[in-house]
């Protein structure tokens, strides 16, 4: 696929010399969704900022469907949707009319037949001679959505869209993610909800103190460092793991009921059967036996807290 956003060795160092960017290179292809992960002050919000115009880069170039950031501004900005992390609506003004003029912003003729299908998509359909002030937070976020589509941009930034909205809006917003993927629109997702990631990237970007970790598939990254866990549980509880079992690095549960054994996914032999095996041996009985694989989230911290891949 063709990469319709372009970043090189971007840096961006403020007044004072404070850097928040650190030479952050990357290719996002057209029509994906790329999840960028990374604690608060990472360099997220700043590397949105830079791309979408509002920050000027120090260094390093951006191109958004071949346009350069920087001399050929408006061509690459009216390809950019942002969904920027605070509500910032006018409180007076009805949902339609605030649609409407998003898209007059960017030059773009009337078309009240695309504004009413961008509405209806995102359920506000019915609140469009509401005014902004009388929705709810939730509502207004879908409003913020609304207006980042409203000039048809080819490239969409969520920077942090589901913050403070309950569990059931969060689901919703995943669901219209995955449609306007399938009408290829690109989005770059920021979230400190690791689930939305897990649930909705293709791929997932680690960033933390300015410097971009890594870029990978999803499911790769989570099959290249992911490890399972086996929980052996037993019918009587132990002080200590057995001495016959001591080469196993096995950890007792928090009962002392269970015996829980950490292993690669990757590996050839995981040695689960040998471990069985030497668990009866040694006169334990067990009563069950279940698995349980790393989330994205305890990959995150540990790359964070790492530092490097």
């Amino acid at each position: 696929m063709t990469a319709i956003l372009s970043i090189q060795d971007l840096r961006k160092v403020y007044a004072g010399g404070f850097e928040a960017l650190k030479g952050v290179s990357l290719d996002i292809e057209e029509g994906e969704i790329l999840a960028l992960l990374g604690p608060n002050g990472a360099g997220k919000t700043t590397l949105i900022s830079t791309i979408c115009g509002i920050t000027t880069p120090s260094a390093g170039t951006v191109t958004v469907g071949g346009h350069d950031i920087l001399t050929d501004f408006r061509a690459a900005r009216s390809l950019i949707g942002l969904v920027p992390q605070e509500v910032a609506l006018e409180p007076f003004e009805k949902v339609r009319n605030t649609v409407r003029f998003s898209r007059g912003l960017f030059g773009k003729p009337t078309d009240d037949a695309l504004v009413e299908n961008i509405l209806r998509r995102l359920s506000l359909w019915d609140k469009k001679d509401s005014s902004i002030k009388e929705l709810s937070g939730g509502m207004k976020r879908r409003v913020l959505i609304a207006k980042a589509l409203a000039h048809e941009p080819r490239v969409l930034f969520l920077d942090e869209p589901t913050a403070g909205v309950d569990v059931e809006l969060r689901k919703d917003m995943w669901d219209i993610v995955d449609e306007l993927k399938k009408d290829g629109v690109t989005i770059i997702l920021t979230t400190h909800y690791i689930e939305e990631a897990e649930a909705i990237a293709d791929r997932v970007g680690v960033i933390n103190n300015g410097e971009l970790l890594l870029v990978e598939d999803k499911d790769a990254l989570m099959g290249r460092m992911g490890q399972k866990q086996l929980e052996v549980h037993l019918s009587a509880a132990l002080d200590a793991v057995p001495a016959a079992l001591a080469d196993y690095n096995l950890d007792l549960g928090k009962d002392g009921r269970s015996l829980i054994y950490t292993y690669d996914i990757r590996a050839e032999r995981t040695g689960i059967t040998r471990l069985l095996n030497d668990v009866a041996q040694s006169g334990l009985v067990l009563t069950d036996v279940n698995t349980q694989q790393s989330s994205l989230e305890d990959i995150f911290v540990g790359l964070v807290s790492e530092g490097k891949p």
